[in-house]
């Protein structure tokens, strides 16, 4: 979990979910759950991006869903796996992310930061 604060005031909360002992197959079908759950409780999330890179012998693919309900305030989902293809290995977490931007503009504006 990551949080992030100004002023001793938190604006945005990051929830990690990694398992190194679950198969990537579970750990895609376990974000799948999340993602059902959020858009059943949040609403409709909106495809964000699609990637996928390869550098040195690694390649990372990332998928990432969001919701912003009212301007400012986002509902982040994403997903990463990496891949290594010397090793013939694979791995993958997600996160959700809550990130209230009118607060944080709020608070700098408060705290007179730029």
């Amino acid at each position: 979990m990551e949080a992030r604060f100004l002023g001793g005031r938190l604006y945005e909360l990051t929830v990690d979910y990694a398992d190194p002992n679950a198969s990537l197959d579970e750990m895609e079908a376990r974000f799948e759950t999340i993602k059902r759950q959020t858009t059943k409780e949040y609403g409709k999330l909106s495809v964000n991006q699609q990637k996928r890179t390869a550098a040195d012998q690694f390649v990372t693919r990332t998928r990432s869903f969001h919701r912003e309900p009212v301007k400012g305030l986002f509902l982040l989902l994403t997903y990463t796996e990496l891949e290594d293809l010397l090793r013939k290995s694979k791995t993958s977490k997600f996160s959700l992310v809550y990130r209230n931007d009118n607060y944080r503009r709020e608070l700098e504006k408060a705290l007179d930061l730029p």
